[in-house]
């Protein structure tokens, strides 16, 4: 199983650890792209602050980012499952798992990210800031440039089995699985169910959308062998108390639909 995660905007500090090495990340057939990445961020904010902020989107209260991502090739580096924080990762809660479902987390785990293009979350990373919606002023933006170098790496990524994509729209642009591995890959949509004057109404709420989604990861990673496909993912969530309403792709190289229906937000 590879579960294909967004990152978090908020992160951690990078702390005092050694500095990153590209090398030692995992798919390093991404690597020629994050040093090309890695290098426009840092000359960039290394440069005009002010330009900076205005290509990165950051407000005033923000400014502190742009000296962070300066100093990126010489900040400590920590695993990208601790540097990673907000409502998912703090619903998956990685540091709590037993040291079998951390196992699981290391192998099935990709993080998405505009300047790494994705990690696992064993991969020692420093804080920074850099959503896929940059547009750089030299690569351009970010989802486009992504492209290309996922979809030669991220196919032998997803191996033989279920591809679990609990992405955003803006990370899902820099890679979309296609032919056969479309077909194994499972989206999901977490919505909210409550009776409105006797009618039911569903909406999708952010916060809790994104909490469902550590939970619905963490709950496969501490049932133990993860499902095989889409079918029998269905049937596993199922198994572990959630409401699951899952539609078939219609024809090959689509992926499968679920919504996860809830009725308490928390």
């Amino acid at each position: 199983m590879l579960v294909l995660l967004p990152p978090s905007e908020g992160k951690a500090s990078s702390g005092r650890g050694a500095p990153l090495d590209l090398r030692s990340l995992s798919l390093p057939g991404l690597g020629p792209a994050r040093e090309a990445v890695l290098g426009e961020l840092v000359e960039l904010c290394a440069g005009d602050e002010e330009k900076a902020r205005e290509v990165l989107g950051l407000s005033e209260g923000l400014r502190g980012e742009v000296a962070k991502n300066a100093a990126l090739r010489t900040a400590g580096a920590r695993p990208a499952g601790e540097i990673y924080t907000g409502v998912l990762y703090d619903a998956l809660d990685l540091a709590s798992l037993d040291a079998a479902a951390k196992r699981r987390a290391a192998r099935s785990l990709l993080v998405f990210s505009g300047l790494w293009g994705a990690v696992r979350v064993t991969d020692r990373i420093p804080s920074y800031r850099c959503s896929m919606g940059v547009k750089l002023p030299g690569l351009g933006s970010l989802a486009a440039y992504w492209r290309t170098p996922m979809a030669s790496v991220l196919p032998e990524a997803a191996g033989d089995g279920l591809v679990l994509d609990l992405r955003s729209s803006a990370y899902s642009a820099a890679w979309k699985p296609k032919g056969e591995v479309a077909g194994r890959t499972a989206t999901v949509r977490v919505l909210h169910s409550q009776l409105v004057n006797g009618v039911e109404k569903r909406s999708v709420v952010s916060h809790f959308n994104k909490a469902t989604k550590g939970r619905i990861v963490r709950s496969l990673l501490a049932a133990g062998a993860p499902p095989k496909d889409p079918a029998r993912l269905v049937e596993a969530l199922r198994d572990l108390g959630y409401t699951v309403e899952a539609e078939a792709p219609a024809r090959a190289g689509k992926s499968w639909a679920l919504d996860v229906v809830v009725t308490e937000i928390h």
